[in-house]
């Protein structure tokens, strides 16, 4: 078991059941899975594009990615319907909380005038998302073999019922969140 998982069980159920007057360990919030996506509007023009962004994502997450495809064309763009744009992970499980671990512990960390979380960034259902600029705050990637610096978006699915459960599960699990 993952240490943060462990200390989810062992300490954080407790303390928000006291907190928020839950009845049962069922009704505490808990999280459900990461979907980490990268965006690639390059792969229009040049498909070895996805293909590295495919790899670095695999690399990050320890899974492999699947390719997404363009829901509709969009002119402007350069999109037809059906092409691939993009790639995604969803983690759940034990890598999910490995992931978020080292996500808070060494990543989060690595970003250049890092000042916390917004707390602003929950959907109103209590999931967060987090827009990183640049895949190289992860330790996996080496830097001499980044063939475009990309940002991508990390998805945190939670099971609470409102923003401010989310957020104290979140905050208790450690995410930084600005004051």
């Amino acid at each position: 078991m993952n240490r943060l998982e462990e200390r989810y069980k062992k300490e954080i159920v407790p303390s928000l059941m006291k907190k928020n007057n839950y009845k049962t360990v069922m009704l505490v919030p808990r999280l459900e899975k990461i979907v980490v996506n990268i965006g690639v509007g390059d792969a229009v023009n040049n498909s070895k594009m996805l293909e590295a962004a495919v790899n670095d994502l695999a690399k990050i997450t320890g899974q492999k990615p699947v390719e997404t495809k363009a829901k509709k064309s969009i002119a402007s763009f350069k999109v037809r319907e059906g092409h691939k744009i993009g790639c995604k992970v969803t983690l759940r499980g034990e890598r999910m909380y490995e992931f978020l671990d080292k996500l808070i512990s060494i990543s989060l960390p690595r970003v250049r005038d890092f000042h916390g979380l917004s707390p602003k960034s929950f959907d109103g259902r209590g999931n967060y998302t987090i827009g990183i600029k640049e895949q190289l705050i992860f330790p996996e990637i080496n830097f001499d073999e980044v063939v475009k610096v990309r940002g991508m978006d990390i998805v945190i699915v939670t099971t609470a019922k409102t923003n401010e459960e989310a957020f104290d599960l979140l905050k208790e699990l450690g995410v930084p969140f600005r004051k």
